[in-house]
């Protein structure tokens, strides 16, 4: 099966052989949860850094900021039986894409903002892939706790 995640949306899933996919990440930073027990996965797709700055897209999509989509899937994949302490996480995207002056650093803010938010929750990434100024989509299977990157133009990589 296959989930197809969406700007400032979440998948969790406990299903095995199940693949979770996010498209075209420019600034928005991609949260990849696994358990390590490999009960559940979650992807999370972040477009901005704080809710504070959109009340009405926060309660309708919290999954659009760190400060409540990070414990939004934290919350979810303990519904599959995972604590904060069986699982670990990889980042992939906040590029500087479409600001060739810096003047909004998106990409970076968003990068921080879910980093603040993940050690607060005690979650450090073991992998990332930060940065840059081209696009990313990323593709997370249940079975093996690996990040598949496609980026149009560079070979296909693995974090």
């Amino acid at each position: 099966m296959a989930v197809l995640v969406g700007i400032g949306e979440y998948a969790v899933t406990a299903t095995p052989d199940t693949t979770i996919r996010t498209l075209a990440l420019g600034s928005c930073v991609a949260v990849a949860f696994f358990s390590k027990k490999n009960i559940a996965i979650g992807l999370l797709h972040v477009q901005l850094p704080e809710s504070r700055i959109n009340l009405d897209l926060a309660a309708r999509k919290p999954g659009s900021f760190a400060d409540t989509g990070i414990p939004l899937v934290i919350s979810e994949l303990a519904k599959h039986g995972c604590s904060p302490a069986d699982l670990y996480v990889k980042l992939i995207g906040g590029a500087q894409v479409m600001d060739p002056n810096n003047t909004f650093n998106i990409g970076k803010r968003n990068y921080l903002a879910v980093k603040k938010v993940l050690w607060a929750n005690r979650l450090f990434p073991v992998a990332e892939e930060i940065g840059g100024n081209f696009s990313r989509s990323v593709t997370i299977t249940m079975n093996d706790g690996d990040v598949l990157i496609h980026t149009p133009g560079y070979e296909d990589r693995i974090i």
